[in-house]
């Protein structure tokens, strides 16, 4: 027998069902809660609300869980690459030799824009934000890059997929070396994926920027750690834009859009200006961590804490691990780090965080590790486009593939004025 929740509103009783997920995740279906009862719930944020079924990303905030497909976070960070990550998220398993051969080939066959693109990049000012201009850039390639704004087929679909994750590396370092004044690089057709992208920001024609391993591999990881995360702000903006049957590269350019915000891809950027600011103002780290714990200071611990997370964020003990290898291997002492170590340290030992289970999440290291390859820190929201873009493709194709798909509409409780008289304008 089917498990239902019943709810009791003004002495009626109604039988809602009960979903169990795969990992053990229960819901109560309210699908037919309007129709059967004439009422609406209020979640404002939803973070009390599933607003859809996904085979793509399971998380366990209690636990410190991230998986892809079912496969750990962890493996796929120290064992696998940024595009075998993407190829799984996107396509739902592993790629074998051949699949993976075939994908990296439409990867390279699609880097480059079309000639024409590059004369938008002109038309932006000198200061336009990255993000800007990102997100435009990739609203605009539907016109050069699909024969046709609706995908009909698995083909075009793979093409437009390799297409979309290409050019977006591409459009990225174009956008950074129009800021600065320098001459777009190409894309090269012998590089793997973080490679090429080091080499199109950094390589100036009188010189070629050979990344080292050991921050090509760092940049890689980082990569595969922002690739997805379930219903984010961006990820959830990304499947409302498709439901409406708006195409894959208007729905990620929305998506772009969504993280641009100091709350969801920007945080990276604040821990950094927390902590050059604590440097910068000799604030001792004892008293920047009381003052964050007065909330009328105004001061705030940024990278610490997530919506979801109750434990450890995996991906930070990842990239914390990863930065201090990263700096070594470059011979770099920055600074930053070590006042990062002292925050994270008085941050554990204080009752007031452990009590809140405030623990350090994936912003906290990831801009020490952009900073250390030489990515601005008006780049670091565009690089967490970049490596978030596999999940944005997997769900506006879960949407797409959803034959009973809806347009998403959400409710409101109306709180204005009730019926009110108009009046002529002397009367006003």
């Amino acid at each position: 027998m089917a498990e239902t929740a019943i709810l009791q509103v003004d002495g009626q009783s109604y039988e809602l069902p009960v979903i169990t997920g795969t990992e053990g995740e229960r819901a109560i279906d309210i699908s037919s809660l309007r129709s059967t009862t004439g009422m609406i719930t209020l979640d404002d944020g939803y973070g009390n609300t599933g607003s859809c079924e996904s085979a793509i990303t399971f998380i366990d905030g209690e636990k410190g869980i991230l998986r892809y497909r079912g496969v750990p976070i962890e493996d796929l960070a120290t064992r696998s690459s940024f595009i075998e990550a993407a190829e799984l998220l996107i396509f739902g398993e592993l790629p074998d030799p051949e699949e993976r051969d075939e994908f990296r080939q439409l990867l390279t066959e699609n880097s480059a824009l079309h000639r024409d693109m590059r004369k938008h990049f002109d038309g932006f000012p000198a200061d336009a934000h990255p993000m800007a201009i990102l997100s435009a850039m990739i609203n605009a390639l539907q016109a050069y890059d699909l024969p046709e704004i609706h995908i009909t087929d698995s083909g075009g679909f793979r093409r437009a997929a390799a297409a979309l994750l290409a050019k977006t590396r591409t459009i990225a370092a174009a956008s950074y070396k129009s800021h600065i004044g320098q001459p777009i690089a190409y894309p090269r057709y012998d590089l793997p994926y973080a490679e090429n992208f080091l080499h199109m920001m950094f390589s100036v024609p009188y010189r070629d920027y050979v990344p080292s391993p050991e921050v090509a591999h760092a940049l890689n990881m980082f990569l595969v750690l922002h690739a997805d995360h379930e219903q984010n702000c961006s990820t959830s903006t990304v499947r409302m834009v498709a439901s409406g049957g708006a195409n894959l590269f208007a729905s990620v350019s929305a998506g772009v859009n969504a993280l641009w915000g100091p709350k969801h891809g920007g945080a990276n950027m604040a821990v950094v200006e927390m902590l050059q600011r604590i440097q910068s103002d000799g604030i001792p780290v004892s008293r920047y961590i009381d003052q964050a714990k007065d909330r009328s200071s105004g001061v705030r611990l940024m990278g610490f804490g997530h919506r979801i997370y109750r434990n450890f964020d995996p991906r930070a003990q990842i990239l914390k691990t990863a930065a201090h290898d990263l700096l070594e291997s470059m011979q770099i002492k920055d600074p930053l780090l070590d006042i990062a170590q002292q925050v994270e340290e008085a941050a554990l030992a204080d009752d007031y965080f452990r009590e809140r289970r405030l623990y350090p999440n994936v912003d906290f290291y990831s801009g020490i590790i952009l900073r250390a390859i030489g990515i601005p820190t008006d780049m670091f929201t565009v690089m967490f486009s970049i490596g978030r873009t596999p999940g944005w493709i997997a769900h506006w194709k879960e949407v797409h593939d959803n034959e009973a798909q809806r347009i998403h509409r959400p409710r409101q409780i109306y709180v204005g004025e009730p019926l009110t008289q108009w009046l002529p304008p002397a009367e006003r």
